[in-house]
């Protein structure tokens, strides 16, 4: 038996929510339907995750499919926040940036790629989701800083702070910098829910979500639950950083989150000494990054030099790509614009 998404639509009627007094389809609360021979993958999409109807919609939903569609039908249902009402609803494209490991330079690039687009012309946020070791508020000199709030339809919204043309949240904002975040799983990624659903983010083209490393469950949760457009992945040279990106590879590529890698950028590429700005000298190996990529079948952005500015810059609030006359900052300038074309080829193809 070959499904129809119209079947799916039809049956899916007769699921109600609640607080709304309507069915599913009439909300517009529907987000995807995929297909594939039995298996049937739904994202709907709720004002909030914690949201107590959820379970009820799901089990209502599989329910509806297998009575009137098919009862052999192996039917996920995805709970995801609400895009097209909600806060997020006006942010064109949300682009992750994640790692293997730690120490591979994520927040760095997750800056200075924010400010690069930026400075293309584009309406940028940065989100620093990192949330066990939040360093952009370093980068950005605002430390002590800390987001207002306004009062918006009834509900109290963060309102990010500017900083270089960019709206920029970080769990940082809320904690002191001297005390170690002890969270686990559910209350780190309540946390972060709010940073994304309870702030007034704007008209945004680019929303840049710096992720923890690793593969565990705050970034799992956070693409799973958002409309990520894709993930541009950090790593260095050296073969045992290489091994760990392979498996925040496959976590992205596995059937169930199937969030597109928009690229992989190799940072620490080459070391250039000050005195000698031509001379590029492969201290980690050479070409990995690359290969590594070809090996992934995605595209390889580009590669970032082991430089001295690059970090003393990050560690004063005073992102490297800010100074037009250094030639790192022209590599983040050619690193932004690789990302625009990639999410507009992303955007072409759904």
């Amino acid at each position: 038996m070959v499904y129809k998404k119209e079947q799916i639509i039809k049956a899916l009627r007769d699921v109600i929510f609640f607080p709304k007094s309507n069915n599913i389809i009439a909300l517009n609360m529907v987000e995807n339907i995929e297909i594939k021979g039995k298996k049937i993958n739904i994202s709907i999409g709720f004002p909030k995750l914690d949201d107590p109807a959820i379970n009820i919609v799901k089990n209502a939903s599989i329910k509806a499919i297998k009575d009137k569609v098919d009862k052999n039908a192996e039917v996920i249902i995805t709970a995801a926040v609400d895009t097209k009402h909600g806060p997020l609803s006006r942010i064109k494209n949300i682009v992750a940036v994640a790692s293997g490991k730690g120490g591979v330079g994520k927040s760095m690039v997750a800056t200075n790629l924010a400010i690069a687009l930026q400075k293309s012309g584009a309406k940028v946020g940065l989100l620093d989701a990192d949330i066990y070791g939040p360093s952009i508020p370093i980068m950005f000199n605002l430390e002590n800083e800390r987001p207002s709030v306004i009062d918006k339809n009834g509900k109290t919204l963060i309102v990010p702070i500017k900083k270089y043309g960019i709206s920029v949240l970080s769990i940082g904002f809320f904690v002191e910098p001297e005390k170690a975040l002890i969270w686990r799983g559910p209350m780190a990624s309540k946390a972060l829910n709010q940073l994304f659903n309870d702030s007034e983010w704007g008209e945004l083209d680019y929303l840049i979500v710096d992720l923890p490393p690793g593969t565990g469950d705050i970034p799992l949760t956070l693409v799973q639950s958002y409309p990520i457009t894709g993930v541009i992945i950090v790593t260095t040279p050296q073969q045992v950083a290489i091994s760990d990106v392979r498996k925040a590879a496959n976590m992205f590529q596995q059937e169930q989150i199937k969030i597109p890698i928009l690229g992989l950028i190799e940072n620490m590429s080459y070391f250039t000494p000050a005195e000698l700005p031509n001379n590029k000298y492969y201290i980690f190996g050479k070409g990995n990054g690359k290969q590594f990529a070809e090996s992934l079948n995605v595209p390889f952005l580009g590669q970032i030099p082991l430089i001295q500015n690059i970090s003393e810059s990050g560690d004063k609030g005073n992102p490297i790509v800010l100074d037009d006359n250094l030639p790192v900052s022209k590599v983040f300038m050619k690193l932004a614009d690789s990302l625009k074309k990639r999410t507009e080829e992303h955007n072409i193809q759904i």
